[in-house]
């Protein structure tokens, strides 16, 4: 065994030899995927040494593809050896490169997110707004914690386990009526005065509304985004939480209790004059650092709004219907500052005719492939 390890070694510093400097390194050794190259995928592939079987960590250990775990593949993995470079996408400019404790407060999001190399807060070069990186991973997707004020709806169920496999970028906060004008030279929405809560100087960073769906959608391709689809907005809404409504300062595990609800939204209860709107960011945000997926203003997203499939089968990637219902609606998610609070929890559905179609508190956040 201990020549075998000398003859690997003896190959990996023929590799080096030749290599880059490490700093110019892929990450293409992380093969247990947490963010950093070091003993554990060291291990792995003197464990897989040999010729490549069946199994996914034999194949990740195989790093140039030649059917065969040897000196070459581990001296690639040395050549990453260490922290894996935070990846900036070429579209944003770089705000914090890891996950704020102070706002990711849980320890395994961080390092979901830390594992994907992707940075974890940018702005978008373009336009401004603010992402925030959403990491891959299993979530209860539908209605799990009713309470006798707030029931769920019969489109809430059945409550089915989701998989998300790819990172994805989510507007921090609702897009803006700034952020709208700004890139289509007017302001269509209804909220334009102010009011005793939100003077001029703030009215435009109240969320845009009265926007359709078909204009939500034109904004954001026109600008390489999209709209998060219904599972990524549950799963990114959720953060990690089972409860009626996402976590908040002083309540990590999430909240159930409606009491609690106006740490977190601006809803019918405390949307003050008129139920206007109100400059996003205000209200607390949850694990993930998203502000407003609660109340404000409802949130278009991509699907056709339907009956989820009976049964509750896991689902992966799901896109929602291939076709339009009977109703004919593409779903908005969160709800708004007229909405109860069954229609602001994470789980609730609703929806409307996706051209031209659009009440005076409809808005929505955009999503962005890294």
């Amino acid at each position: 065994m201990l020549n075998h390890i000398r003859n690997a070694a003896l190959g990996a510093l023929a590799v080096l030899a030749l290599a880059a400097p490490a700093s110019a390194q892929s990450c293409q050794g992380d093969i247990a995927q947490d963010g950093r190259v070091d003993g554990g995928d060291l291990g792995l592939v003197l464990a897989n040494w040999g010729p490549v079987s069946s199994s996914a960590v034999s194949r990740a250990c195989d790093l140039n593809n030649d059917n065969v775990v040897s000196g070459i593949d581990l001296g690639m993995l040395l050549g990453s050896w260490g922290t894996c470079p935070i990846i900036v996408p070429t579209w944003a400019e770089l705000i914090e490169a890891t996950p704020d404790p102070q706002v990711v407060t849980s320890a395994s999001l961080r390092a979901s997110i830390s594992a994907t190399r992707y940075a974890w807060r940018v702005r978008d070069r373009q336009t401004q707004i603010e992402f925030l990186l959403v990491p891959p991973g299993t979530f209860q997707m539908g209605c799990q914690f009713p309470t006798l004020q707030s029931q769920c709806t019969p489109q809430e169920f059945p409550v089915h386990e989701v998989t998300l496999t790819n990172p994805f970028y989510l507007g921090r906060f609702e897009v803006t009526q700034s952020q709208w004008q700004a890139q289509r030279g007017s302001n269509p929405s209804f909220f334009q005065s102010p009011s005793p809560e939100v003077p001029a100087s703030d009215v435009p960073k109240r969320p845009v509304d009265s926007i359709p769906w078909n204009l939500a959608t034109e904004f954001a391709s026109a600008l390489g985004m999209r709209l998060p689809t219904e599972a990524e907005w549950e799963y990114a809404c959720r953060a990690g939480t089972r409860t009626a409504f996402h976590s908040a300062p002083g309540f990590p595990n999430g909240i159930s209790d409606e009491g609690a609800i106006g740490i977190i939204a601006w809803c019918n209860l405390n949307a003050g004059t008129g139920g206007q709107t109100h400059p996003v960011g205000m209200k607390g945000g949850n694990a993930l650092g998203f502000h407003d997926m609660h109340g404000n203003a409802w949130e278009w997203v991509s699907d056709w709004l339907d009956f989820y499939p009976t049964g509750g089968a896991p689902q992966t990637n799901p896109t929602g219907p291939s076709q339009p219902g009977n109703l004919v609606w593409r779903a908005y998610r969160g709800g708004s500052t007229e909405s109860r609070l069954s229609e602001a929890n994470c789980s609730y559905r609703f929806g409307a005719p996706p051209i031209n179609s659009a009440n005076e508190r409809s808005g929505f956040r955009v999503a962005r492939n890294p």
